[in-house]
């Protein structure tokens, strides 16, 4: 399949920072691309820059086959977005908002009203779609800014961590839609702190780390690449971790991860279950209590700490502190 979405050699500088250093990118017709890395990887800089909002330094991006720096304003005719935290307006209903949307899209007056009831009875909305949004829960303001971008029923769509700070129950809500949106043959580019959703949502993934592209694949591809198995155990006491620590090494075949706050030792073996009972018979002998024990498949939270020695969390992209909330021509209004 062609790529939709097409960024070669991106790279953007804030003052002494880079925050993208050759970013490449490629995401076919109705695929779901997950973007992920630690925060100040880089992530929204490419989103930004890919919506129009932003213009790189150097490399070249092109949605739907058009040039992002050289035609923007056909660009945005084809995508939709949604940023990090929701740009809706708290003194407008949510028709009302959506409505705007429509006009600024330019769908004319009858359509856009047709279209925001549309949009609220999809989401779920329809029962306060004429109250003010001051008075939304979180959860109900993330699912109007993500109705907003669908207005213009977009070929593209880029969403910039939509989760964000979601109960688990409105989190599973909102993947339904998503995978609503690409079964209906919408492309989309989603960045993500949230591994599951990548692990549920995306066809592909790429890990992205100081503005680089350091892995791209499945997310199984990407869990074999670390490849083992890893045994995972907690421990009674922390006064034991050292020693837990100690006899665990024996066994491990790669970097420890100890987590204080849990007492929990994870350590990448080979060996299948018979290494499992190995490690058993040693805590038997060591006299450290412990409370649980599996052997289980590398996650992605694995994949994070083999390739960037970190995880998701991490410091934010200096000089990229708007966010990318709201459409493209509220953006443009705004600017």
């Amino acid at each position: 399949m062609d790529d939709v979405i097409r960024a070669e050699g991106l790279v953007k500088h804030y003052k002494e920072v880079k925050a993208l250093d050759g970013l490449d990118l490629g995401v076919p017709e109705g695929s779901v691309l997950g973007l992920l890395g630690p925060n100040g990887a880089g992530k929204t800089t490419a989103v930004r820059i890919l919506a129009t909002l932003l213009p790189a330094d150097a490399g070249r991006a092109e949605v739907a086959g058009i040039d992002v720096g050289r035609h923007p304003e056909k660009v945005r005719a084809l995508i939709g977005l949604s940023g990090q935290y929701a740009a809706v307006d708290e003194n407008l209903t949510g028709y009302e908002n959506l409505d705007m949307v429509g006009r600024l899209y330019r769908l004319g007056r009858a359509r856009s009203k047709v279209r925001a009831r549309e949009l609220l009875d999809r989401f779920d909305l329809a029962d306060s779609g004429d109250r003010p949004v001051k008075t939304y829960s979180g959860g109900m303001r993330r699912r109007l800014d993500l109705a907003g971008a669908l207005v213009a029923q977009p070929r593209v769509l880029f969403l910039d961590e939509p989760t964000t700070g979601l109960d688990p129950r409105s989190r599973a809500d909102m993947w339904d839609v998503i995978r609503e949106l690409v079964r209906a043959g919408t492309t989309l580019l989603l960045t993500t702190q949230y591994l599951e959703e990548a692990d549920r949502l995306a066809d592909d993934i790429v890990v992205i780390d100081h503005g680089k592209a350091i892995a791209r694949g499945t997310a199984d591809q990407l869990k074999s690449q670390i490849g083992g198995e890893r045994v995972e155990l907690v421990i009674e006491s922390h006064d034991d971790l050292v020693i837990a620590r100690e006899t665990l090494a024996t066994f491990a075949v790669g970097e420890i991860a100890v987590d204080d706050h849990t007492r929990t030792l994870t350590a990448p073996v080979s060996g299948g279950s018979g290494v499992l009972v190995n490690v058993l018979r040693a805590f038997d002998g060591s006299s450290v209590p412990i409370l649980d024990v599996g052997l289980r498949r590398p996650t992605l939270d694995d994949v994070f700490l083999t390739l960037t020695g970190r995880t998701t969390e991490g410091t934010v992209e200096r000089g990229d502190e708007t966010s990318t909330s709201g459409t493209v021509y509220e953006k443009e209004v705004a600017r």
